[in-house]
């Protein structure tokens, strides 16, 4: 609250800033998947027109979550809907399998009607599954820092010219890109990701426990990845493409330069 408190008291808050994080959450264990799409929002807003806003996020070329601001609504309500994820990416009454390849292809779309600059942000973790030792715990206090994010599989695609991405801050279960043209109004980016998989490394991974009583020695093998679940989001953010890089500072602390149409990082 604080650093909301600062940002709308600073000389930046002149810029009219458009905060929309859509979150996709995604839960499976080993032995199934299942998923929920979420998401929430921030807007920043100043002294500057706040004109008709939205995005939406777009699995396999279908519409799974949106936030579109309605200007004419007597309270400036949105209009928002939530969807679920995988009824698009696996096949009717199939449950993921784990070393599979699934089509998984993600792109934002700007619905609104004012042009913007455009961030995703991935997130990849484990958790215990709810039944686990840790159930009922929040997915942060519940994260398996001793499984490997990198086993989770976002095939990500045109990286490098259309998709940037930040290097300064991504981790090995955080991600984070930034979409180099402005996005119109109507217009779809290309895919930011294509594939998904949970890597075939998950059923090789054991924990060897040896234990001698009465001259007879015992090893028990146990699968590190049984039980647990993992997780994957998709954060979207956009900024309005009026003085764009004070507003990108503003709203996400990240320097970058924008001649022509077209945002790089500094």
């Amino acid at each position: 609250m604080k650093k909301i408190k600062q940002f709308l008291t600073s000389p930046a808050a002149t810029v009219a800033v458009f905060v929309l994080a859509v979150a996709l959450l995604l839960f499976s264990s080993i032995g199934g998947a299942r998923a929920a799409l979420a998401y929430y929002s921030d807007t920043y807003s100043s002294r500057v027109q706040m004109y008709d806003i939205g995005v939406t996020l777009e699995e396999n070329g279908k519409s799974v979550s949106w936030r579109n601001y309605d200007a004419n609504s007597a309270d400036g309500s949105w209009d928002e809907s939530t969807g679920t994820l995988l009824t698009q990416m696996l096949p009717k009454g199939e449950q993921l399998q784990i070393g599979r390849k699934y089509k998984e292809e993600l792109r934002v779309k700007n619905t609104g009607t004012i042009n913007q600059y455009v961030r995703v942000s991935i997130y990849k973790y484990w958790t215990d599954a709810p039944n686990g030792e840790n159930a009922g715990e929040t997915a942060d206090t519940a994260k398996r820092r001793d499984l490997s994010p990198g086993l989770i599989k976002l095939g990500l695609v045109n990286t490098g010219r259309e998709w940037l991405v930040d290097e300064s801050a991504s981790t090995t279960e955080r991600t984070v890109l930034y979409y180099s043209k402005l996005l119109k109004s109507g217009e779809t980016t290309p895919l930011f990701a294509d594939s998904f998989s949970i890597d075939g490394m998950t059923a090789t991974k054991v924990t060897q426990t040896t234990e001698t009583k009465d001259g007879y020695t015992t090893i028990t093998t146990s699968y590190d990845y049984d039980g647990a679940q993992f997780c994957i989001e998709a954060k979207v953010d956009a900024v309005q493409e009026h003085n764009a890089e004070d507003a990108v500072w503003s709203a996400w602390g990240k320097r970058v330069t924008v001649e022509n149409g077209i945002l790089s990082l500094d």
